[in-house]
């Protein structure tokens, strides 16, 4: 067992992925003179040479339809976005092409392509590069959504995504790319769909994922002070949703708090906090309830990011709520 960076970590799954398959491939803005603009990628131009370390033009509809493409042909592209908010310049190729072209072609066309990149906030970029966008693509069928908390879950997941028959986005904590953690040595995956404990407890369920869940475990410490053991589930998966761990967690601790990064309305949580409550509604003591940024635009000015973001003190509040305490 070793300690690696996040980034590491990732960087670990994609060259062993391909090394293993010389089908896959690496391609985005800066990933290979430049190393990556969070050097993700660094030193894989050179071991991999340029035609499979492929540096683009800024132009994301562009090299994301290149990508689809060349899965539609059996390669296997790792598209790399410098930042999520950036594929929404090419929303339309990941939903109308990317996510339906298998099932328009009644399975005769495969779509093994992972979108990766940093997503979420980071520190003072501002509203347009401050986005939480997993809601946006796990709402849409044909697409499997991914957002790793720790160093190990993010190389296991993305060797599982690499070698998967359908188009998976995989969105990266930009603030997580230091943090270190345990990886093994030999080599394993993780299978997208199973969430996974991150803290027993047995009086308030947590779920969170990306960077929330370390805030979650920080919160769960603070509270534990005072004799409250918090449950941390880490779904890992977005879509599809590991609802059994959730449903036997809330079954045990009979209340839940789902803490996401994102916007309020229409948000991931709402449609977990539905299915708790469509299928676990009599083991409820308490509403489900949400912890997630402010229902605005990413404010640029330090104080009022702080405001804005969901943190310790806005989970520490909701679970004495949710407990009446």
């Amino acid at each position: 067992m070793r300690e690696l960076t996040y980034r590491e970590a990732l960087r670990e799954a994609m060259a062993e992925e391909m090394e293993r398959d010389e089908r896959v491939f690496l391609m985005g803005e800066e990933v290979g003179h430049y190393n990556g603009a969070y050097k993700v990628s660094e030193g894989l131009l050179d071991r991999f040479g340029e035609r499979r370390v492929v540096d683009t033009p800024i132009a994301e509809t562009g090299f994301a339809g290149v990508g689809i493409g060349a899965a539609m042909v059996g390669l296997r592209p790792i598209i790399e976005f410098m930042t999520w908010n950036f594929s929404l310049c090419a929303y339309d190729q990941l939903v109308n092409n990317a996510a339906k072209l298998r099932y328009m072609s009644g399975g005769q066309i495969t779509l093994p392509i992972v979108f990766r990149g940093p997503g979420g906030a980071a520190h003072q970029l501002a509203a347009q590069h401050s986005q939480a966008v997993e809601s946006l693509y796990a709402y849409v069928p044909g697409l499997k959504v991914v957002a790793p908390s720790t160093p190990a879950d993010a190389k296991g997941l993305l060797k599982t995504a690499i070698r998967d028959e359908n188009p998976v986005i995989f969105i990266e904590g930009e603030v997580l790319y230091g943090h270190k953690g345990p990886v093994q040595d030999e080599e394993y995956q993780v299978p997208l769909g199973r969430g996974d404990v991150k803290r027993a407890g047995q009086d308030v369920t947590i779920v969170a994922w990306s960077k929330m869940v370390q805030a979650a475990l920080d919160a769960a410490a603070e509270l534990a002070k005072d004799g409250i053991e918090l449950e941390v589930l880490d779904p890992r998966t977005l879509r599809p949703l590991d609802d059994r761990m959730i449903f036997d967690s809330v079954k045990k601790t009979n209340r839940c708090i789902i803490v996401e990064e994102g916007w309020p309305f229409a948000g991931l949580g709402a449609e977990i906090a539905y299915r708790i409550m469509k299928e676990g509604f009599d083991y409820l003591d308490a509403p489900v309830v949400r912890v997630t940024g402010e229902d605005v635009p990413m404010p640029y000015a330090k104080n009022l990011e702080h405001e804005v973001f969901p943190g310790v003190e806005k989970i520490v509040r909701a679970v004495r709520a949710v407990l009446y305490s």
